[in-house]
C-alpha cells in the first residue's frame, strides 16, 4: 500500500526520495516523511499531511543535505492521519529512525512492554519497531534490527536509519514487497520498481524473513537466522517514459488508451497463426500434469476476480474442467476443497497482494499445483507458483485497474485454448480461428475510442444520480460487476453488478426515474433475454444506457443512449465491452471533479490484510 523509498551514495537524498515518492503516489497515502543524515551523529525528520507536495514544499522552504535518507509516504492502518503519526517514526533517543509499510499484529503486547521503559509518541504499531531495535541496540545496527524482527509477528518491509552509522541502513520484509536497486556507488531501497527506474534496473527483490544492509558501495543479504546470502538481481526492461502520462490527462486514461497494445503484448510470441497453436510452456503444465488435475480454483481480489470470473466460463467451456471462482481475502476461512489433483490460478497484476500471496501458499501446503497469471516479473506470487503466465502490459499507475484487467482476461482465453490444445476437448480448427480472432482484439478496441464524445454526453447525464445498476448476461455478467466497480470507485456513485435474469429476484424494487440502468447487451445467444429486461426497466421509467452491438436495429426504441461496440466473437465481447464501461466512469469522475488516479480511500497494491 505504503511507499517506501530509501537512497545512500553521492547525490542529494531528498531529492531521489521525493522523485521516488512522487511515482509511488498511485498506491495511496494520506501523510509523507523524510529522515535524512546530514552528518555523523545527526538526523532530521521531516512530515506533513495530505499530499506529498505539503512535503515538497516543506523541504524547498528548508532543504536538507545529505547523501543518505529514506521517505515514505503513509496509509493511515494505526492511527488517525497526522503529523505525529507520520512516518519515520524515531525511538526516544532520536538516532534511530524506522520507516514500515504492513501491520504488526503483535504490537499491542510489545507495546505494553515497551512502554515501561519508553515513551511513545505516536498511536501507530511502527514505532514499537524503533524502540524494539533501540532495545538490541549494542553498536551494530544490522544486529539490533535482526534481533528486534525476531520477536516481531505480522507483516513488514521496513528501512532503519541510524544516526551514528551514514555509512549505511538496514532494510527487511515480510509479506509486505521491498525491492533493492543496485547502483554504481549508489544503492536504493523502493516498495516498487517505478520509484528507482530513473538510475538502475538491476533490482534485487527481497524474499521473506531477509534482510539487506545497504551501503553505498555494495549490498550484503541475510536471512532472519543470521546466515549470510547470495542474491541474483533481476534485469527490468520498463523504460521509465512508460510510466509518465504521455500527454493525457491522467494515468488512467493513457493506461485505458494503451489497451491494444497491452493486448497485442500479452498475445506476442505465444500464439502461432499459421500452426494453429498456442506456446505457454511458462505455465509449467504438460499433458501428463493436466490430466491429474480434476478442478481449478481461480483466486482474486477486486478486479481481477471479475477476470477470474469471465475465466471460469472460458476454461470450462473450452477446456471441459470444472473451476470455481474464489475471493482470495476468503479462500483461506472455508477450509478450502484442495488437493494434489487440484490447480490453483491466482489472478494479480501486482503480484504482491497480501491475501492472494497467503492463499497461493495454503494450496501449495494442501498440494495444489499453482500458476500466477500477474504483471510484475519477480514478485513475491511469481516465486511461489511453478509457473506464470506474465500479462506484459507495463506499469499501470492509475489505481482503478484497466489495460491490466483487459489482459488478464486475454490470458484466461489463450490459458482455456491452452488447456484444450493439451487435452485435445477441441478440434484444430476451433483453435485456428481462435487465435485469429483474438489478433484483431487490439484494432477492434481502437474503434471505440472513436465513441469518446457520445461517452461523454452519457456521462454527462449520469453523473446528475446517486446510484445506476449494471446488467449482463453470460460472459458479460463479470462486465457488469467490473463496470459498477469502476463507477463506484472513481465517481463514488453507488453503483451494482448484476446478471440480468436476477432482476426479478430483488434489483427490480430499486429501478425508478432516479435508477439508470446500463445494460450489457452485444450480440450473444442470451440477447432476447437481456431485451426482455430492458423493456422491463423503462416500463419503470428509468434512464436505460446500453452497450449494443453495431448493426442492432432493435434495441433504440427501447433506451434512451446506446453506445453500439464494433462485432467480436461472443466469447470475446467482454475485452471489448469493458472499454466504454472505463471511459464511462472515467468522464463521470471528471465531471464531478472527483481525483481520477488516486480516488479517495483506494491503494493500487493492497499488501496488508
Amino acid at each position: 500500500m505504503c511507499g517506501i523509498v530509501g537512497y545512500i551514495g553521492f547525490q542529494l537524498a531528498t531529492e531521489i526520495i521525493l522523485e521516488g515518492l512522487k511515482r509511488l503516489e498511485y498506491r495511496g497515502y494520506d501523510s509523507s516523511g523524510v529522515a535524512v543524515i546530514p552528518q555523523k551523529g545527526e538526523m532530521i525528520l521531516r512530515r506533513e499531511v495530505g499530499k506529498l507536495n505539503n512535503l515538497i514544499q516543506d523541504l524547498n522552504k528548508n532543504p536538507v543535505h545529505g547523501s543518505i535518507g529514506m521517505g515514505h509516504t503513509r496509509w493511515a492502518t494505526h492511527g488517525r492521519p497526522t503529523v505525529y503519526n507520520a512516518h519515520p517514526h524515531s525511538d526516544e533517543s532520536g538516532k534511530i529512525v524506522v520507516i514500515h509499510n504492513g501491520i504488526i499484529e503483535n504490537y499491542l503486547s510489545l507495546k505494553e512492554e515497551l512502554k515501561k521503559k519508553y515513551e511513545f509518541k505516536s498511536d501507530t504499531d511502527t514505532e514499537v519497531i524503533a524502540h524494539l531495535i533501540h532495545d538490541n541496540y549494542k553498536g551494530d545496527l544490522y544486529k539490533a534490527v535482526h534481533d528486534a524482527l525476531q520477536r516481531v509477528t505480522g507483516a513488514y518491509a521496513i528501512v532503519v536509519l541510524h544516526a551514528d552509522h551514514p555509512e549505511c541502513f538496514v532494510a527487511a520484509k515480510t509479506a509486505s514487497p521491498l525491492i533493492v536497486g543496485l547502483g554504481e556507488n549508489e544503492n536504493f531501497v523502493a516498495s516498487d520498481v517505478p520509484a528507482i527506474l530513473n538510475y538502475t534496473r538491476d533490482i534485487v527483490y527481497l524474499e521473506d524473513e531477509e534482510l539487506a544492509v545497504v551501503y553505498n558501495s555494495h549490498v550484503d543479504f541475510f536471512n532472519l537466522k543470521g546466515d549470510k546470502i547470495e542474491k541474483t538481481p533481476v534485469k527490468i526492461s520498463w523504460n521509465i517514459a512508460t510510466a509518465e502520462k504521455g500527454g493525457y490527462e491522467h494515468f488512467m486514461l493513457k493506461e485505458i488508451h494503451e489497451q491494444p497494445s497491452a493486448i497485442a503484448q500479452a498475445l506476442a510470441g505465444r500464439i502461432s497463426e499459421s500452426e494453429g497453436k498456442l506456446y505457454l510452456d511458462d505455465l509449467g503444465i504438460d499433458a501428463d500434469m493436466l490430466k491429474s488435475i480434476n478442478r481449478i480454483t481461480i483466486i482474486a481480489c477486486g478486479t481481477s476476480y471479475y477476470a477470474g470470473l469471465v475465466g471460469k466460463y472460458y476454461i470450462e467451456k473450452i477446456a471441459k474442467i470444472p473451476v470455481d471462482v474464489d475471493l482470495a481475502s476468503e479462500f483461506r476461512y472455508r477450509d478450502p476443497f484442495i488437493d494434489n489433483k487440484s490447480l490453483l490460478i491466482s489472478l494479480i497484476q501486482s503480484g504482491e497482494t497480501a491475501d492472494t500471496l497467503a492463499a497461493v501458499k495454503l494450496a501449495k501446503e494442501l498440494g495444489a499445483k499453482t500458476i500466477g497469471v500477474l504483471n510484475v516479473i519477480g514478485s513475491a506470487i511469481s516465486r511461489e507458483t511453478i509457473g506464470n503466465l506474465y500479462i506484459h502490459c507495463g506499469p499501470e499507475i492509475g489505481v482503478a485497474s484497466t489495460k491490466a484487467f483487459t489482459s488478464t482476461i486475454v490470458c484466461m482465453y489463450m490459458i482455456a485454448l491452452y488447456f484444450a490444445q493439451l487435452k485435445e476437448t477441441v478440434d484444430h480448427e476451433f483453435i485456428r480461428n481462435s487465435i485469429n480472432n483474438l489478433k484483431i482484439l487490439p484494432t477492434t478496441i481502437e474503434k471505440v475510442f472513436a465513441m469518446k464524445d457520445e461517452i461523454k454526453n452519457i456521462a454527462k447525464k449520469l453523473a446528475n444520480y446517486n446510484h445506476c445498476l449494471f446488467l449482463g448476461r453470460n460472459y458479460n455478467f463479470p462486465i457488469a460487476l467490473e463496470g459498477a466497480l469502476k463507477l463506484k470507485e472513481l465517481s463514488y456513485i453507488h453503483a451494482e453488478g448484476y446478471a440480468a435474469g436476477e432482476m426479478k429476484h430483488g434489483p427490480i424494487a430499486l429501478i425508478d426515474k432516479d435508477m439508470p440502468v446500463v445494460s450489457i447487451i452485444t450480440e450473444s445467444s442470451t440477447y432476447e433475454k437481456v431485451l426482455s429486461n430492458i423493456k422491463e426497466v423503462k416500463a419503470r421509467d428509468a434512464i436505460a444506457i446500453a452497450i449494443a452491438t453495431e448493426g442492432d436495429t432493435l434495441l433504440k426504441d427501447h433506451v434512451d443512449y446506446v453506445l453500439y461496440m464494433p462485432k467480436v466473437k461472443e466469447e470475446l465481447s467482454p475485452i471489448v465491452n469493458a472499454v466504454p464501461l472505463q471511459l464511462l466512469a472515467y468522464y463521470v469522475s471528471l465531471r464531478k471533479g472527483c481525483d481520477v488516479d488516486q480516488p479517495r480511500n483506494l491503494a493500487k497494491s493492497v499488501t496488508v490484510e
